[in-house]
Parts: structure tokens; C-alpha cells; sequence
């Protein structure tokens, strides 16, 4: 690994409704370095969308009250637009989980994905006319180009036949395919962090694992950083080098993947585990978890998991979380650590 590209230091943030204030994120830390594959993983709910979006100031209409997102010496939550515009264009890309929501219907897919390399090149400007091709703005020779680079793109990502595809609309392109076409529009920004927000979400296993694999892949090629937000610890498993737990906003557990899959120290965490399939024996009912994730709104108290832990006591319900170093970078936010069992074998 190389060294620290993305260090995030007691976030916050949080969301203003009619029945009051939603603490979405409260005090999450992590960190990310370069060539580094980081999986943050829970339950739907958990925040870990919001977290993504808050690195890349894509919070509105949520805000950041507290916090440092250290952005390769950048931080976050001071820069002005046109910083963050240049670190969006030059630095850090997002995959959205929904890439029917985020991919414009009315342009194809090459144009969006020459766009981004025109974000890239130039951050700070976009001039309309040579966005839209106007022949007396703009060389001829540089739109070839970067329509050739597109195909290249589309090409890397696995979409087949890239020079015949480039023209279609994201209409006309499967789920997968349009999953691809967001990963190339991301990566034709040469990011040194991909932050990809569930992009497997919706498609069959299949497809799931040939992105995945590409995102591997390219990872391993291009030396850059990965953040992969997810609620599925087998995709977590088979990818990712470290792994933070989130729930109810906050931090349960982080560490290396294989310490913490199969010497999980956070009540959490475990429940997670038992929850999967190969955990459940043939026959019977899928285990789940016990309770209700609790309100967000409001500030929180104690461990946001006592409500549905076996351990729980006193301290958990009414004091702040505690840090407990467990192992080589292994860190559990848990008052009985030592109480919880050590020997939880998954399989990988």
C-alpha cells in the first residue's frame, strides 16, 4: 500500500426535517490509502451512502456541522467550489447506485463519457459551444480524439464492440452495461479514488462479479484507491483489503477483511455474520437480527446497537462509545470485547 490519500476524522452529517434534526452520520473515521481497497458495509440505513456523498460535497440537502475529510491535503469541508470542482474533475470520482437516476436519457454514452474528459482536462471551465460541438469552437482533431478515448474506456469496462456502442443511449443498454458505462465516465476522470456507492445493486450474480472482477482489475493496473460501500460481506470479502462496519451512522468496527470476518470483535458485527446464508443450516429459516435500527433523529446516546444486543448493559445504553484497539489496526467501538467470542470461522 501506499501512503494516506483519504483521511476522514469525526464526521458529521446531518439532515434538518420537521421532526427535528437526522444525526445521518455521527463521528466516523477512516482512512484510505493509495492503491488500497476500503469496503464500508451494513445494513440499509446505516449511512454509508451519506458518507460517500459528504466526501465528495454531495451532501445538499444534508450539512456538515463537525469533521475533517483530508482529501490528499485537501480539506473538504473548507475548500470553496472551484476546489472541490477540480478535486470532482481531477482526484476523486463516485459510481452512483442507480445509474438510470444519474446517467442523462437525452445524450448517449460516448457524449457523457467525453464530457468527463473534458471535466478532467479542464476543471474549471466548460465552454457551451465546444460542449456542444459548434465547428468554429473547438478542433476537430481533439473531438476524435476523445471520442477514441471513450471507446477505449468502454472497451476497459467490458462494454463489447465499444465503436459500435458509443453511440447508443442509456436506454438502449442493459443494466450491467449501463453500470459499465458509469464506471467509464468515472474512470475517464484518472482518479486516484474510485468511490463506488452499491454498484452491483440490482443485477444478477453474474454481472456482479465481472464488474466487481473489473474493478479489481483496474484497481491493481491503475494504483487507484477504492472505496466499494456495500451491504453485502461477501462482496467484501472477496475484494477489499480493509473493512469499516457502520450502524445507525456510526462506527462499530474496522480492520484488516480477514481479522475482522473471522475474529469479529463488535456484537454487530457478528450478527451480520450470522445473518448469512452459508451460516444458516439447510432447512431452516434465515437467521436475522433481533429489533429495530433506532430513530436517528436527535442526539444520539450510548451504543445505537444496545437495543438489539445480547451484551448489552447499562454502560452501553448511557456512555459514549468506547475505542478499543483489538489487534494489528483491528478497532472495535464496544464496552465487551473481551466477553465476545473469537473463533467465528468464515469462509472467503
Amino acid at each position: 500500500m501506499g501512503e494516506t490519500l483519504l483521511e476522514v476524522e469525526d464526521l458529521h452529517t446531518r439532515f434538518r426535517t420537521r421532526g427535528g434534526t437526522v444525526h445521518a452520520v455521527e463521528g466516523v473515521s477512516f482512512t484510505v490509502e493509495a492503491g488500497e481497497i476500503v469496503g464500508i458495509v451494513g445494513e440499509s440505513g446505516s449511512g454509508k451512502s451519506v458518507t460517500a456523498r459528504s466526501l465528495v460535497r454531495l451532501e445538499d440537502p444534508g450539512f456538515i456541522p463537525e469533521g475533517s475529510i483530508d482529501f490528499d491535503g485537501i480539506e473538504m469541508t473548507e475548500a470553496n467550489e472551484r476546489t472541490v470542482r477540480r478535486v470532482r474533475g481531477d482526484g476523486m470520482a463516485m459510481v452512483f447506485q442507480d445509474p438510470m437516476e444519474t446517467l442523462n436519457p437525452v445524450f448517449s454514452v460516448g457524449e457523457q463519457i467525453v464530457e468527463s474528459i473534458k471535466v478532467h482536462e479542464s476543471p474549471d471551465r466548460q465552454r457551451l459551444l465546444e460542449y456542444l460541438n459548434v465547428p468554429l469552437f473547438g478542433s476537430w482533431d481533439d473531438r476524435r480524439g476523445m471520442r477514441q478515448r471513450a471507446i477505449d474506456l468502454m472497451g476497459d469496462v467490458g462494454i463489447p464492440h465499444p465503436d459500435e456502442r458509443i453511440s447508443a443511449y442509456p436506454h438502449e443498454f442493459s443494466g450491467g452495461m449501463r453500470q459499465r458505462a458509469m464506471l467509464a465516465i468515472a474512470l475517464a476522470r484518472e482518479p486516484d479514488l474510485l468511490v463506488a456507492d452499491e454498484p452491483t445493486t440490482a443485477l444478477d450474480v453474474t454481472i456482479q462479479a465481472e464488474i466487481l472482477e473489473r474493478i479489481r482489475e483496474l484497481n491493481e493496473e491503475l494504483g487507484m484507491g477504492v472505496l466499494l460501500i456495500t451491504h453485502d460481506i461477501g462482496v467484501v470479502a472477496e475484494l477489499c483489503d480493509r473493512v469499516v462496519v457502520m450502524y445507525a451512522g456510526q462506527v462499530m468496527e474496522e480492520g484488516p477483511v480477514e481479522r475482522v470476518l473471522t475474529e469479529p470483535r463488535h456484537p454487530y458485527t457478528e450478527s451480520l455474520l450470522g445473518c448469512m446464508p452459508q451460516n444458516t443450516s439447510r432447512g431452516e429459516p434465515l437467521n436475522v437480527i433481533d429489533g429495530q435500527v433506532p430513530s436517528m433523529i436527535g442526539e444520539p446516546t450510548g451504543c445505537p446497537f444496545a437495543n438489539r444486543c445480547g451484551h448489552s448493559s447499562v454502560d452501553c445504553r448511557e456512555a459514549p462509545l468506547p475505542e478499543e484497539r483489538v489487534g494489528d489496526e483491528h478497532v472495535s467501538n464496544c464496552h465487551h470485547v473481551d466477553e465476545l467470542a473469537t473463533s467465528t470461522e468464515v469462509e472467503r
